[in-house]
């Protein structure tokens, strides 16, 4: 139960973070161009990816740590698909308890609401870049390498922010699973898809691949 928890702390948190450096990279490339390859080099990259990495990886042991530093009484069986957090936490007993509960809270919501705040402010010198393009093709076309970006943010935090701040109701054990599940699952299935569907390559081969399906059928 142990190991899973982790992996879930440290894979979330690490998507976080990835998608954090993609808003750096958009603005990088938007805003200073001609500084890309030197402050985007293949070195730098590597650097940022595994700086993620190891901020996920701290964050999802000192979360781990924290919530089995807990002493656990009665049922041992968790109303989940895995060993999630607050369905654990549940089964806990002792005075530490909701400080514990409230720590866990504080620092997911702390990590995922820095990233996003620092992916918000590179949208906003992204979109006054965007703004001073003169023509409406140049500020469509340099907004368009935005939009599979955008696309992920919005669908991981909106998930993310349904599990981590929705009031936890008495009934809400099923949804909150759900949930837990979507975004667990979903997002990470998804999120290649979208990043993809900008590749024109790909993008022939499923028109290639439709066309060959349906063509027969219409003559």
């Amino acid at each position: 139960c142990a190991s899973q928890m982790f992996f879930s702390f440290t894979f979330g948190f690490t998507h976080s973070f990835l998608l954090m450096i993609m808003g750096y990279d958009r603005y990088v490339a938007i805003c200073h161009p001609l500084r890309y390859n030197v402050l985007m080099s293949n070195c730098g990259c590597a650097r940022l990816v595994s700086l993620s990495w190891a901020g996920g990886s701290v964050i999802g042991m000192m979360s781990t740590l924290i919530v089995f530093h807990l002493t656990f009484c009665g049922s041992n069986v968790i109303h989940h698909f895995l060993c999630h957090v607050f369905s654990l936490l549940k089964l806990a007993c002792g005075k530490e308890t909701a400080s514990v509960t409230l720590a866990v809270i504080l620092v997911c919501v702390s990590a995922l609401m820095g990233c996003l705040f620092l992916i918000i402010l590179s949208y906003v010198f992204i979109v006054a870049a965007i703004l001073r393009i003169p023509s409406a093709e140049g500020r469509h076309k340099t907004f368009s390498t935005c939009v599979s970006h955008l696309t992920v943010v919005i669908v991981h935090y909106s998930f993310a922010s349904i599990i981590y701040l929705k009031p936890k109701g008495p009934h809400s054990i099923d949804s909150n699973t759900l949930m837990a599940t979507t975004y667990i699952v979903f997002t990470p299935f998804l999120s290649p898809i979208i990043f993809s569907l900008r590749n024109k390559e790909l993008k022939n081969a499923i028109k290639k691949s439709f066309q060959r399906k349906f063509s027969p059928l219409s003559s």
